[in-house]
């Protein structure tokens, strides 16, 4: 072979290698368009399944914060609500602000993306055609000791007349540990109320009372209702020990 063509051989083999290496190298931004920055994802399942998941569910249930996938809950809270909580958080609650004002990751573009697939996704806009429902949010303040009188109406039965969850119904957790309602904000009881738990069994605001079946809880009594198990709260829940002054 003729050095002068095997010296030219070896050094276009050493131009490849070296060309295809530098394509490759570790940390270097390929040209495959799925490769997007964070904030210029708009696909709402993305976004949701990185963002809302872990604490509302894979498909916006069964998730240890409140239900999305409720069709209830999304027309009574409307766009606003959810665009507000999303961006901004529930202070005091696991709830983050998800916008960059409020320290998350998310532009307005793509937190406007999560609402309306949520509601386009597990919205119905037919829900509660002819209903007025209660507010999503209360505008008076609540009396405690009627609450417990609305609870006795509409939530004994399955919650227990104390709130601890022992009934001759069911059995379910108790709405007055103070662990619970550290977790929970006022606003989160009473969407809980509004909307139900439907996976778990727990009807929405509609639930008729036993002595009563024609008549459904209003917006006062959810007030009053939250007033009360709010009053169970604790300055220092899971405390083992005496606060001394």
């Amino acid at each position: 072979m003729n050095l002068r063509f095997f010296s030219f051989a070896i050094l276009a083999s050493a131009l490849a290698v070296v060309g295809t290496g530098c394509e490759n190298a570790p940390g270097k931004p390929k040209s495959d368009p799925e490769n997007v920055r964070p904030d210029q994802v708009t696909d709402f399942a993305t976004l949701y399944g990185e963002n809302c998941a872990a604490c509302h569910g894979d498909h916006g249930k069964n998730g240890a914060a409140i239900s999305l996938a409720s069709p209830v809950y999304l027309a009574i809270a409307g766009p606003a609500n959810l665009q507000r909580v999303t961006a901004a958080g529930v202070p005091g609650t696991m709830m983050p602000g998800f916008s960059k004002a409020a320290g998350g990751m998310l532009t307005d573009q793509q937190i406007a993306i999560l609402v309306q697939g949520m509601i386009k996704t597990w919205g119905n806009s037919t829900e509660l055609s002819g209903l007025t429902p209660p507010a999503y949010a209360s505008s008076t303040p609540g009396d405690s000791a009627n609450g417990q009188k609305a609870f006795a109406s509409y939530c004994a039965r399955c919650h227990g007349a104390d709130a601890t969850g022992n009934s001759d119904k069911v059995h379910t957790g108790s709405l007055i540990d103070p662990a619970y309602l550290a977790l929970v904000s006022d606003q989160g009881l009473r969407s809980i109320i509004l909307a139900g738990q439907p996976e778990q069994g727990m009807p929405d605001w509609r639930a008729e009372t036993a002595s009563s079946p024609t008549r459904t809880i209003n917006d006062q009594e959810i007030t009053d209702i939250v007033a009360w198990l709010a009053s169970h709260r604790v300055t220092a829940p899971g405390q083992p020990y005496q606060q001394h002054p």
